[in-house]
């Protein structure tokens, strides 16, 4: 408890915590840096965290944190306001203010994950941002949602990125975090043009993602969907470096490559595989394949068979 406690005063901010066990205490606690901003991954026992106005004093790194619970329950005091949330749920906090923070022992432990922004990277009004604190965002719709998924991506993903590539992570997070925010305080029209541009292309991703099964996804069905033109779509994946179709095409064979690695999947036709992510027909999907990994899909999934049962023997 000793040892948790002195983390977090040193890489999060100076706070008192408390447990009704503190000698079984368990805690794990990882940072990640994305340059301007800092994402944090947390694991604990439940706890009680309060910050006062003379701690704040002692330090305070001028900052939003915006929480996503990933277990357990949490209730947040700030403010005058006061919330809980559950699994999924995002919070907001000002590490300029007092705040009390509780976690239910009967929960368990619970996990969070957290994005540290630095006041002056946000660019909403203080005043404005002071209505979200220790209220409960649901993180299943709109941009919350897409938020909550790119932070639970950030730790799937974040170790195979060069540090140039975490910092440009960072700023999509805070583009995200600050469209979920302006959201919920209608104030979405106030957002740099470059910050709506980036949470309207992040939502576009989200959508392709969860439609790539669709063989009737194309540019026409996501434009329509995003109540666009065509044009206007293809400009903001210029943009980007990648076309739609390009981007289409490449998440699909991903996702084909990654079921065709799978042996809980390998009783399952090639063609079956081809046809769950969208592709019209074997022909092209095999050569798509080739295109794009230089094996065919059958030599693909022998190899990894091969490969898996090799790893397996030399356990």
């Amino acid at each position: 408890m000793d040892w948790y406690s002195d983390i977090v005063s040193r890489e999060v901010m100076p706070a008192a915590l408390s447990s009704e066990q503190p000698s079984e205490f368990q805690g794990e606690s990882a940072v990640l840096d994305l340059g301007d901003v800092r994402a944090t991954r947390a694991s604990m026992s439940p706890l009680r965290s309060r910050r006062t106005a003379a701690m704040i004093r002692r330090g305070d790194p001028e900052q939003y944190q915006l929480a996503l619970l990933l277990k357990g329950t949490v209730s947040l005091a700030q403010h005058r306001n006061e919330c809980t949330t559950g699994v999924g749920d995002l919070m907001l906090w000002d590490t300029s203010r007092p705040s009390d923070c509780r976690m239910p022992a009967t929960d368990g432990r619970v996990r969070v994950s957290i994005l540290m922004l630095p006041r002056n990277v946000v660019p909403l009004r203080p005043q404005r941002l002071d209505r979200m604190l220790a209220r409960r965002i649901p993180g299943n719709t709109g941009m919350a949602g897409i938020l909550a998924s790119y932070m639970t991506s950030l730790e799937a993903h974040s170790a195979a990125c060069t540090p140039q590539e975490l910092h440009r992570l960072g700023a999509i997070a805070v583009d995200l975090a600050t469209a979920c925010l302006a959201q919920y305080l209608d104030a979405e029209d106030q957002l740099p043009a470059d910050v709506r541009r980036q949470a309207l292309v992040q939502r576009i991703h989200t959508f392709i993602e969860h439609n790539l099964g669709d063989p009737e996804l194309n540019p026409p069905a996501i434009a329509a969907r995003h109540h666009m033109s065509v044009r206007t779509l293809h400009k903001l994946f210029h943009d980007q470096g990648e076309s739609v179709h390009a981007r289409i095409r490449r998440r699909r064979l991903e996702r084909c490559r990654t079921d065709l690695a799978d042996l809980g999947l390998r009783s399952r036709p090639v063609s079956a595989i081809a046809a769950r992510w969208g592709f019209s027909g074997p022909v092209l999907f095999s050569r798509c394949f080739r295109e794009a990994f230089g094996l065919s899909p059958t030599e693909f999934r022998a190899l990894s068979i091969n490969d898996s049962r090799a790893e397996r023997s030399a356990r």
